[in-house]
Order: structure tokens, then C-alpha cells, then sequence
């Protein structure tokens, strides 16, 4: 029986609590990303984290907040077509079915090429605008400029491949997230329970877990990487999986086809990591408690890559305010390493000096005394 918006929506805009779970005003949010000017704090970014290898938990901080994976689950959605795209789809198709991307004419070229024009009506995609732009502006939303029209798209050819009917793919009562679920319970254990499922931005189910959840599915992608086509599609092509000056697509592009990463709604980021102190694979997820902030983000991301070894560029010069990390981003064997990982370029004069001294001529200006 179908519930009223009464049902699934509190009564009150301050918002009744649910038994055994916390909302977002009750979640122990951690401080992730500091910024200060001049040794004051001005703006301090919350979120959490956890790292993953195999099935042991490496460290948590804040990481049993729960969330939905948005985005950032593509891959394992995917994962239930893995057979059937693997000799149906070029390189690019299959980079782009993992995607969220800026909406560019190649991404959505490539989008397109997945379903025969006489398909292309059956993709459920909302109607949105590029999710960046430039020269041109576009001003007409399309499905296909959607950030997920490649991933609906790679779903559909999957779908029709394996004979299953595609009216309502996008339901949860469909085949698809059926068999999204078995792969998640493949990853984090039979008894894998969804406590909550939402409609996702793109019209897909999205599955609420928690941060540490989160992370030991992506340890499991580092460790399952050779079982199909998924972690190459994210090396082999990285600007189809977001675009220019996207965060996922930079750390793939700057860790030597040992990192995917993969940017998702709201404010999380996945990074499955090879490396060799992690034999099981090194899964780690970064989520911002007020959403999406590619800036912070990106401080986070730089920190946790650098001490493994891995180099990050710096895309957001500060003017004098500077970032400062929380310690407890990584585990305690890493913290000295932490140090050396800068968060700004070197201190320019220009920006950071003082122009005026202040404390001299105190008795010279607006009556001070």
C-alpha cells in the first residue's frame, strides 16, 4: 500500500527523530579542513572518513555517520552488466557507463552511442543542463546532458542483453536494483541489510550505508579489480568519468593507474588504492557533512594520497587564508607524513604579507589612542 507524503515526511519542519537514527543535527560530525587567516579560524569544514582494507576497518574518523552512496555506487551497479557490455562496448562506452560527467559534446557523443536512436526515448535520465560549461552557453535541458546519461544508458543496453524487460528500470522493484544489491552484499556480507532507500538524482535507487560501509565496497573494487573490465574503464579514459578540473578525474590522472576515484552526491568521494601495505586493497571515503565542496574536498584527498606516496597538485592557491588538516584524517602510523604534505603553494609576499602595520600608528589614526 502506497504511504501519503504524511507517512515518509516529518510533520514538523524541525523534524521528528527516528529510533537509532541519528539526524543530520545529531550525527558527531568531525572537522575535516580548517581555514585560517592569520592563525584565526574562518570557516571549518565538517565531514568524515574511513579507510578499508579487505574486510578490516584501518581507521575511522566520524565514519559510522550514514549516508546514501549516490553517485559514488556507479561501479557496482555497472557491475551487474559487467558480462554482457565486456565484448558489446568500446573503451569509451565502458568509461562513460561509469561516469558523472560535465556534459560535454564527447561525453554525451559518447553517451549516445550506447543505445540505438530508437532507444534513446527509453532513458529516464531528469532533463538538466552540462554540469559545466564552457564558450557556449547551453540554456535548453536535455536528458542527455544529464551527468548520468552514459550510466542509464550502459544500464539499458545491459538490461536488453540480458533479456530482461526495461519498463520501470529505474523502480526498485526492478531486476536492476536487485541485482545492485547482490552485488553489495558481495562486498560487505550476506547479511547486508538496506535500512533506507532513496530516489537518487538521476532517478536510480540509492541505498543508505555508512561511511566505514562505503569504504570496505571500494577496498573491495582495488581487490576484485582483475574480476572484470571496471577498474581499467576508470584508467583508460579518465576524462569520461567527470571532465576538466573534476576532482575523480584529476586523482586517476596523477596516481599512475593505481587510484580510481569517483566523485558522488552529496559531498562524497571514493577512492579504491593499490599500494602495497594493503594486500587486501585500500578502500578510503571521504563524505562533507554540507555537501558537495570539491575545494575541501580536494585538501582532504591531497593529504591521504600524499602520505601513500602518491602526489596531488594544488588547483586552489588561497589568498591569505591557509588550510589547515585535521590529524586523525589518517592512521596513526601515517601522522608524521602528514606534515610534509603542504596544503598551499609556497606563502607569496604579495598575498600574504602586511601592508600595514597597524600597532605604530594607533595614536596617528581616527583618534585612536
Amino acid at each position: 500500500m502506497k504511504k501519503t507524503e504524511s507517512e515518509v515526511y516529518p510533520k514538523s519542519p524541525l523534524g521528528e527523530k527516528v529510533k537509532s537514527l541519528p539526524s543530520g543535527r545529531d550525527v558527531e560530525w568531525v572537522p575535516l579542513v580548517d581555514f585560517r587567516r592569520n592563525n584565526v579560524s574562518e570557516n571549518t569544514v565538517h565531514g568524515a572518513i574511513a579507510w578499508y582494507s579487505g574486510d578490516k576497518l584501518i581507521h575511522s574518523f566520524g565514519g559510522n555517520v550514514l549516508c546514501y552512496g549516490r553517485s559514488m555506487m556507479k561501479p557496482f551497479y555497472i557491475k551487474v552488466f559487467a558480462d554482457e557490455l565486456k565484448e558489446t562496448t568500446t573503451p569509451e562506452q565502458k568509461s562513460i557507463a561509469l561516469a558523472s560527467h560535465n556534459g560535454t559534446a564527447a561525453h554525451v557523443a559518447a553517451s549516445q552511442s550506447l543505445l540505438s536512436e530508437g532507444e534513446w526515448g527509453l532513458m529516464q535520465t531528469p532533463l538538466d543542463l552540462p554540469l559545466v560549461q564552457f564558450g557556449r552557453q547551453v540554456r535548453r535541458p536535455r536528458r542527455w546532458y544529464n551527468n548520468s546519461s552514459g550510466h542509464h544508458a550502459a544500464i539499458l543496453k545491459g538490461a536488453k542483453l540480458k533479456g530482461w524487460n526495461r519498463a520501470g528500470y529505474t523502480l526498485p522493484s526492478h531486476l536492476i536494483f536487485k541485482g545492485y544489491l547482490d552485488v553489495v552484499k558481495r562486498y560487505l556480507g550476506s547479511d547486508y541489510e538496506a535500512s533506507h532507500i532513496a530516489r537518487d538524482g538521476d532517478g536510480l535507487p540509492t541505498v543508505a550505508m555508512t561511511v566505514k560501509e562505503l569504504a570496505q565496497c571500494y577496498a573491495g573494487l582495488v581487490k576484485n579489480k582483475d574480476e572484470d573490465w571496471i577498474w581499467d574503464a576508470f584508467l583508460d579514459n579518465p576524462d569520461l568519468i567527470g571532465g576538466f578540473n573534476r576532482l575523480d578525474t584529476t586523482v586517476i590522472k596523477s596516481c599512475n593507474r593505481k587510484v580510481i576515484a569517483k566523485e558522488g552526491a552529496d559531498g562524497l568521494l571514493g577512492l579504491a588504492i593499490e599500494h602495497p601495505d594493503y594486500p587486501e586493497g585500500l578502500g578510503v571515503v571521504i563524505k562533507i557533512a554540507h555537501g558537495w565542496n570539491p575545494q575541501a574536498t580536494w585538501y582532504v584527498a591531497r593529504s591521504v594520497l600524499g602520505v601513500l606516496g602518491f602526489e596531488l597538485r594544488n588547483p586552489y592557491p588561497l589568498k591569505r587564508q591557509k588550510a589547515f588538516i585535521a590529524e586523525e584524517l589518517v592512521p596513526e602510523n601515517y601522522k608524521n607524513k602528514l606534515e610534509e604534505i603542504p596544503t598551499w603553494d609556497e606563502w607569496d609576499p604579495d598575498h600574504d604579507r602586511w601592508y600595514f602595520d597597524w600597532k605604530s600608528h594607533q595614536g596617528t589614526l581616527g583618534g585612536w589612542s
